[in-house]
Parts: C-alpha cells; sequence; structure tokens
C-alpha cells in the first residue's frame, strides 16, 4: 500500500473559512474507535494519533489515497504527512 499523496494543507480557521463553517467537530465512532471529524453536512478523516495524545498543532489536508484515487480531507499534527517542518515562520 503507498501513502496517502498530500494535495494542499491549510490551518483550521483557513479551512474553515473556505467550507463557510462555523466549527469543526472531532467524533468517534462508538463501533470502530476510529475517529472522524464534521464540518457542516460533510465529514473527514482523523489522524490515529489523535487518540493517542492529541495533535497540538492541528492542520487539514486534502490527499489522495494512491490506491483508489479517492480524495478527503484528513486532520492530523503539522509536519505530519511525508514532509518536514523546516522552519515556522
Amino acid at each position: 500500500m503507498e501513502r496517502l499523496k498530500f494535495l494542499e494543507t491549510m490551518t483550521v480557521k483557513e479551512f474553515k473559512s473556505k467550507m463557510n463553517v462555523d466549527k469543526i467537530e472531532v467524533k468517534q465512532n462508538p463501533h470502530t474507535g476510529k475517529c472522524f471529524f464534521v464540518y457542516g453536512f460533510e465529514t473527514g478523516a482523523v489522524s490515529g494519533k489523535f487518540i493517542h495524545g492529541g495533535v497540538p498543532q492541528p492542520v487539514i489536508s486534502q490527499v489522495c489515497s494512491p490506491d483508489t484515487g479517492d480524495m478527503f480531507y484528513m486532520l492530523h499534527q503539522k509536519g505530519e504527512g511525508g514532509t518536514s517542518t523546516l522552519a515556522t515562520l
């Protein structure tokens, strides 16, 4: 299985503005234990690291699954996703 391809990353504030929503709710499926986020009437994925200590610097990326070609949004830790953060300015 190949890694997800990250297409665009933005801050939570930028994402809320782009999607024209006031809030994002992180929820957990009681049957699977997996987390997801809700924005308006849509949902996105949440990094598995969220449940194991949270995401202190959350960002949201549009990602593409190389296996299926599906695109979706994922909430994850800044710097996570195959690239290194060299500096924060």
